[in-house]
């Protein structure tokens, strides 16, 4: 591995274990065996590999969730499908919550910083697409388009992002899968 990839593999076990806001350009360097001179070489700045980190940590929380809801056959009853899929987004919480609170931290950086508020907005639509595609079985060589198929990616997305946010502040409060499938059949039932 050259050091650009040993700085992003530094940068990720940071995020994991310091979260965004508190981890430095020196502790990079300590988790990644380089110096500090290779942060500005590959990425420019600490700020830039730590997004580069936690979009690389994103995409390896999308590929649990893409196993996750890749699993179970679309046409299925979809309260128990979705109930099927938030309960293994649930399972994958513990190996993914300091994952969720870096995401969280970092968020918090949008006003104040264009590259973060980029960043995300670029996240939040591959996001909505990516749900919707995992959602509706649509093969990774086709372009989702359907404007319906993306608001469901987008409510997928948005229950998604508040399940986590909840079971950040208090696992015990957070609404299981099965509550959240209840919930539906009880909005769509009235």
């Amino acid at each position: 591995m050259g050091h650009r990839e040993d700085l992003l593999d530094g940068a990720k076990r940071c995020l994991y274990e310091k979260g965004y806001a508190r981890t430095t350009a020196r502790d990079i360097v300590a988790a990644s065996g380089t110096n500090l001179a290779s942060i500005g070489y590959h990425y420019g700045s600490k700020e830039n590999l730590l997004n580069a980190a936690l979009m690389s940590a994103t995409e390896d929380f999308g590929e649990a969730v893409g196993a996750a809801v890749g699993d179970g056959p679309p046409e299925a009853d979809p309260y128990e499908r979705f109930e099927a899929v938030f309960t293994r987004v649930l399972e994958q919480y513990a190996t993914y919550r300091p994952l969720w609170s870096a995401t969280f931290e970092s968020v918090s950086q949008v006003d104040h910083a264009d590259a973060v508020r980029e960043f995300f907005a670029t996240v939040q639509g591959m996001a909505h697409r990516e749900m919707s595609r995992l959602w509706f079985g649509t093969p990774d060589d086709v372009e989702v388009t359907d404007p319906a198929h993306v608001q469901v990616g987008q409510l997928l997305q948005a229950v998604l992002i508040g399940l986590m946010g909840q079971m950040l502040i208090d696992p015990t409060q957070a609404p299981t899968a099965k509550d959240l499938s209840a919930a539906l059949r009880t909005m769509t039932a009235r």
